[in-house]
């Protein structure tokens, strides 16, 4: 692996995404963008890309299912975690005119946290879009009248933008997690410095009464801290979930050890997606 990064992530160039990838692998990484997540997975897995960063959650709209389920799909490993702040911006082409905005682009989620702010300037209208910074470069380069876009500083700089009305989000405690991925088979091996870790896992139980209680005790009785239980739908079988699981702790403390131990004694199926420092 060159010393230059190629990391992909979804989205345009300008993306929050993209932040993220500076904040994990700092300005040297080459930011590569994807229009799907799928297809960042699929860059990764055929070698294409070095490295992956990928939105799982977010503090308002909540998990991002689609990674949830692309984690278990495709053989990679978390590697590390941040948390960008997410800045709600509205950008228009430069000499446009704040009362002349009609037209107000971007994607649904974005749209859907700036709902004060079009509740208290109702002649601009809601129009979603495939990404945030991806509608910018649209406005930039169609130039649609009355038209603005909602995406960071970043995409505002990128395309050339101006800047109308900075953080227009209904909640200044926004924020989305992102993990780092790299393929199982070229996952680095040097372990990093950092003052607390995090493990993340998938596994499933027998549907028997007490199944989900009795995993769970695997890290109760060690004192291990959960910090996120998600539970996605189990393909092929109506009814029955895959539970992902967040705790504080290392893969190879002993502690973790027998934790894992007694759960996959409890577990039909196990798997430990990484262990990497906790984000700030």
């Amino acid at each position: 692996m060159g010393v230059k990064q190629r990391a992909g992530f979804q989205g345009a160039l300008g993306a929050f995404s993209q932040e993220a990838v500076g904040q994990l692998l700092g300005a040297g990484a080459e930011a590569v963008p994807y229009p799907s997540f799928e297809g960042v997975f699929r860059a990764l897995s055929t070698g294409k890309i070095d490295a992956a960063v990928i939105p799982i959650e977010n503090t308002l709209a909540g998990s991002v299912h689609e990674n949830y389920d692309h984690l278990l799909h495709f053989d990679v490993r978390i590697a590390a975690e941040t948390n960008v702040r997410i800045v709600h911006n509205l950008i228009a082409p430069p000499g446009t005119r704040f009362k002349d905005i009609r037209t107000v682009y971007s994607h649904p989620v974005a749209l859907n946290q700036c709902l004060r702010f079009f509740a208290r300037y109702p002649k601009a209208e809601r129009t979603p879009f495939y990404d945030t910074a991806g509608s910018v470069e649209m406005i930039m380069k169609d130039k649609p009248p009355g038209a603005a876009a909602i995406a960071s500083a970043l995409a505002a700089k990128l395309y050339g933008g101006q800047i109308l009305r900075r953080s227009i989000e209904d909640d200044r405690r926004n924020f989305t997690r992102f993990f780092l991925l790299y393929p199982s088979k070229r996952f680095p091996r040097k372990r990093r410095q950092a003052r607390q870790w995090k493990t993340s896992l998938v596994f499933t139980t027998r549907n028997i009464p007490g199944a989900l209680f009795r995993s769970l005790s695997a890290f109760a009785l060690r004192d291990l801290n959960l910090t996120k239980l998600e539970s996605r739908p189990l393909r092929g079988k109506p009814w029955e979930y895959l539970f992902y699981l967040d705790f504080l702790g290392r893969e190879d403390e002993p502690r973790v050890q027998n934790a894992l131990g007694h759960l996959k004694e409890l577990a039909d199926f196990l798997r430990v997606l990484g262990s990497y420092p906790r984000g700030d």
